[in-house]
């Protein structure tokens, strides 16, 4: 039995492909741990998260449905984590004390930069999804410079719940608004920014998919079968479609068919996942032997 255990909270965990990275990577470093899955429903999150202050315990990945709930059972939050509204990492310092982090957010952002050659600054991109995962992507394409933001989501009260929390957090002015009608005006270094929400239906979505040069699914639609968010979209070429879903969709077979690009979320697992496993050792992730692990699980 291995002298360390972490594990990923979610429900359902059975697809998640983190073990494998994780794993190789405690081999190839020789840490005594090991890397589980634990499927945990939404009744069972306080005793799983309870669990983690033993003394084998590191930490663990937050995958859905989780990323927002597990937040009030922790003892610290990263500021990052807390802006954002969203936790996929728990770790702990030498203190003991549980702590949330969000490393989705920066793992995104370096995907894009590395494995598609993508700058978002001063770019229009349009973000299904109203997901924890779709708030780590809104925080850190702002964060980035993106110019203009649409969240596309079944329901519009999700879609302008997310862009409320930006407005709440002081990234936007307070009286602006979050409608598909009335962009509303970012500060700080982004004065030209816009935020605009709108329904997966709204008769107005294929005019800004159209002017988008980044479209992120943050949804899982994806992870089963032939179901996309966007069954009858139409793709400029050139445009980037970035699947956080990491296997081959829909969705991107129906934008590359079209002439845009395409990426899945393979990227954005390893490099998150790098960080968090920084954040459990102390240690530098091998980055190489990770990736290896991946693309052969």
């Amino acid at each position: 039995m291995a002298r360390y255990r972490v594990g990923i909270i979610g429900d359902p965990v059975a697809h998640s492909r983190s073990p494998a990275m994780h794993n190789a990577a405690f081999v190839h470093l020789g840490i005594d741990a090991v890397y589980e899955r634990w499927q945990t429903s939404s009744r069972d999150l306080k005793e799983r998260i309870r669990s983690l202050r033993a003394a084998d315990m590191l930490g663990a990945s937050v995958t859905l449905p989780h990323k927002a709930a597990v937040m009030a059972l922790l003892d610290d939050l990263e500021p990052q984590a807390a802006r954002i509204g969203a936790v996929n990492t728990i770790y702990k310092p030498e203190n003991g004390r549980l702590v949330g982090a969000n490393t989705d957010a920066p793992g995104f952002i370096e995907s894009l930069h590395v494995d598609a050659a993508f700058d978002p600054a001063g770019s229009t991109v349009l973000i299904l999804g109203a997901s924890g995962a779709a708030r780590a992507a809104l925080y850190a394409l702002l964060d980035a410079g993106a110019s203009r933001l649409v969240i596309a989501n079944r329901t519009l009260e999700r879609a302008e719940a997310l862009l409320a929390d930006v407005l709440s957090s002081g990234m936007a002015p307070e009286d602006g608004s979050t409608n598909g009608t009335t962009p509303a005006p970012l500060v700080d270094d982004m004065p030209d920014a816009q935020l605009i929400a709108v329904a997966l239906d709204d008769t107005g979505l294929p005019d800004l998919l159209a002017e988008s040069t980044l479209i992120v699914n943050a949804t899982s639609l994806g992870w089963h079968g032939d179901e996309t968010p966007l069954p009858e979209a139409r793709f400029s070429p050139g445009t980037l479609v970035y699947d956080m879903v990491y296997r081959p969709t829909r969705l991107l077979h129906d934008a590359a068919a079209q002439g845009a690009h395409t990426l899945d979320g393979m990227g954005m697992l390893l490099r998150q996942g790098t960080l968090a496993f920084e954040h459990w050792t102390g240690q530098p992730a091998p980055l190489d032997v990770m990736r290896a692990a991946l693309q052969h699980s």
